[in-house]
């Protein structure tokens, strides 16, 4: 079975590509660095170490790779005569990929018109969905058409942390040993493949949005409110006890949500926040918080991680979002001269306010019952200090 995998970067080798090469694969990455693809196809494999306190290293092998810069025609080529399609390049790499891709299905559909499914494994909701829209722009409206019935773009939960780091062996990679690969079998057109670690849903919806309400949630609570109170690490923010404090009430009031709208069992999703928690406590793979808090635009975004699960908990469960709102002031708060959406964050505020720079980035209008509550919460956080 052959696999091609958008993605050389840690992700891509520690989480798709390991589970790949566990249920047989030969998978061949896809990237425009020289680098990490020369000594794929210098070695041929790579190791993955658990970061836990066994650090257990997982061989992968039967990998080659594409600098797909310098020969497109040979990713082309692979996409022709692969068994699947993986990406974990970013949310903001897909369209950049997408015109390979349609060129590799146009050549797929002209030597043998075999159904094929193109898995987007991003840290975004409608990954592969945006993908197909990008690749069939690409297309003539004949060939949308004909592709629509043999090419699947089945949407994905990812979920696996795979810290910053620099390894001395470029391929090293360092990944937690917990994962979750989730794809919605509807959306199939080659049928399921048997991949280790992979489960076929028949609605994806309730996954990716527990993930979004209690990983993603989580690591924003801990990384806006570590750095408002100036810690420079998960591990560092999390071991404090008003951050863990905090972390515990977003995650009852995310989880109040996911309860009640998706039927999600009250004990079984206790139980789940908890193991989120004790994975973010791995002193193995903690994270700078400048990295987990980067891109604060988006994260206060009206479909994302704290103001999604903060209006739905007032609308569905009508009380106030006390430990969202607090991280909601939090990140208003975040500052990150590194990051262009933290600096542009900060300049609407000097400009606007934080009331007026609430309703820009998150979508909520004047009188919502949200932009109250965040309000109110200015003053408390400053006490944690």
């Amino acid at each position: 079975m052959r696999a091609v995998h958008f993605g050389a970067g840690n992700i891509g080798r520690g989480f798709i590509g390991l589970l790949l090469h566990q249920s047989g694969f030969h998978t061949m990455f896809v990237d425009v660095n020289k680098t990490v693809i020369d000594a794929l196809n210098e070695r041929k494999s790579y190791k993955v170490t658990l970061s836990d306190e066994n650090s257990e290293q997982l061989p992968v092998e039967n990998v080659k790779g594409i600098n797909s810069g310098e020969h497109p025609d040979a990713a082309i080529q692979a996409i022709a005569d692969a068994d699947i399609v993986t990406t974990a390049v970013g949310p903001t790499i897909l369209p950049i990929i997408a015109d390979l891709i349609a060129k590799g299905l146009q050549q797929r559909y002209q030597q043998n018109k075999k159904p094929l499914d193109l898995i987007a494994c991003e840290n975004m909701i409608g990954g592969s969905s945006l993908l197909k829209e990008k690749v069939f722009e690409k297309l003539s409206e004949a060939e949308q058409r004909s592709f629509e019935a043999l090419f699947g773009f089945p949407n994905a939960a990812v979920d696996r942390i795979v810290p910053n780091q620099v390894n001395e062996d470029v391929l090293a990679v360092s990944v937690e040993p917990y994962y979750e690969w989730v794809v919605d079998e509807s959306q199939l057109k080659a049928g399921k493949l048997n991949i280790e670690g992979l489960t076929y849903v028949s609605d994806l919806a309730p996954y990716i949005e527990r993930k979004l309400f209690t990983v993603n949630t989580g690591h924003a609570v801990v990384a806006y409110l570590g750095a408002y109170l100036g810690y420079k690490t998960i591990k560092e923010a999390i071991d404090s006890p008003q951050v863990e404090a905090l972390l515990q009430g977003a995650l009852e009031e995310s989880g109040a949500v996911l309860v009640e709208q998706y039927g999600f069992g009250p004990e079984e999703h206790k139980s789940y926040i908890q193991k989120i928690i004790h994975r973010f406590k791995n002193p193995y793979v903690s994270d700078e918080v400048n990295r987990v808090g980067r891109a604060p635009l988006r994260k206060l975004g009206p479909n994302d991680r704290l103001i999604r699960p903060a209006s739905l908990y007032l609308q569905l469960l009508e009380k106030e979002p006390e430990h969202l709102s607090k991280t909601i002031a939090a990140a208003l708060q975040y500052q990150d001269q590194g990051d262009e959406e933290a600096v542009k964050l900060q300049s609407l505020v000097q400009e606007k306010g934080y009331k007026e720079t609430l309703f820009e980035v998150s979508g909520l209008k004047e009188g919502d019952k949200l932009v109250e509550s965040v309000l109110k919460q200015f003053p408390e956080i400053e006490k944690l200090k």
